[in-house]
């Protein structure tokens, strides 16, 4: 049986049609949704960008404007400038000839250079917590039997949190949400495909740092949320199979966006990646 982890390095595996056009494919569960998972999106196009780039250059910043939900089939990648330190690429995700997502990303030589950072926030270690699966796995009989099997399935990437939101009776909480995680077994993959890994999870519990304050979860009847852009910036190598801490918080929310944003240090406190989203996040309107 396929665990998630070798199913998610399949769906980044995308197909090369044409010299700069991409097909990429979604698992059975997350197409019979409305839409897919943005973080799913991201890495396929990042993962399609790095196919047009050499190979002694790694991304180190991505802008990807999610336009309209789907689920995206076909990437194109417009090769916008090749130079002599940087690469810069255009990816357009497109669902029955109308654009899903589109994506800037830029990719750079390694250099050497001054270095300084912010430290990282002093939190329990990821022995000292449960896991996501194990929680849910000791409350599924409470779950919403349409839900369960969407709570309960395998997931790619073990994420433990330090406080997080109880989805059956959120109260209000810090909108600081910090989360540990690494993929479910050891990748040994190339960086691009690291790269294209932490795309794929950075968006999991972002947008939920703006719901925080106001005792609010993804599951609450009335609430309506989405990824309305997202922005990363790699600054060292990374690994997407050791743990890493998301700290992550939510500055403002008003206008029915939020703005959410997140560091990812390694375990030994080197900030490898910063990650920025607005979100939207307001009532359901009823149809008319």
């Amino acid at each position: 049986m396929t665990d998630a982890v070798t199913e998610l390095l399949g769906l980044l595996d995308i197909e090369r049609l044409e010299v700069d056009l991409f097909r990429g494919f979604t698992p059975e569960h997350e197409a019979k949704r409305e839409r897919v998972f943005g973080g799913q999106v991201i890495a396929q196009a990042l993962a399609a960008a790095y196919r047009t780039v050499k190979d002694d250059r790694a991304c180190h910043s991505l802008h990807a404007y999610f336009i309209r939900p789907g689920d995206p089939i076909v990437f194109e990648v417009d090769r916008s400038r090749d130079g002599g330190s940087f690469t810069t690429r255009r990816v357009v995700a497109i669902q029955h000839g109308q654009q899903i997502l589109n994506m800037s990303a830029s990719f750079h030589v390694q250099e050497e250079s001054w270095d300084h950072q912010h430290e990282m926030p002093q939190v329990k270690q990821p022995e000292e917590l449960k896991s996501r699966a194990e929680l849910i796995e000791a409350v599924k009989d409470k779950l919403p039997e349409e839900q369960r099997e969407q709570w309960t399935r395998p997931q790619p990437f073990i994420l433990k949190e330090i406080s997080g939101i109880n989805p059956f009776n959120p109260k209000p909480k810090s909108d600081e949400n910090q989360v540990w995680f690494k993929t479910t077994r050891a990748v040994e993959a190339s960086p691009a495909m690291h790269h294209c890994l932490i795309a794929y999870v950075s968006d999991m519990n972002l947008l939920g740092s703006s719901l925080r304050p106001h005792g609010l979860h993804w599951t609450t009847p009335g609430l309506m949320t989405a990824s309305l852009d997202h922005v990363i910036w790699f600054h060292e190598p990374i690994r997407a199979d050791e743990w890493l801490l998301y700290s992550m918080d939510s500055p403002k929310a008003g206008s029915g966006r939020s703005f959410n944003r997140g560091s990812i240090f390694t375990r030994e406190g080197k900030l490898v990646a910063s990650v920025a989203q607005e979100g939207l996040m307001r009532k359901m309107k009823p149809r008319k």
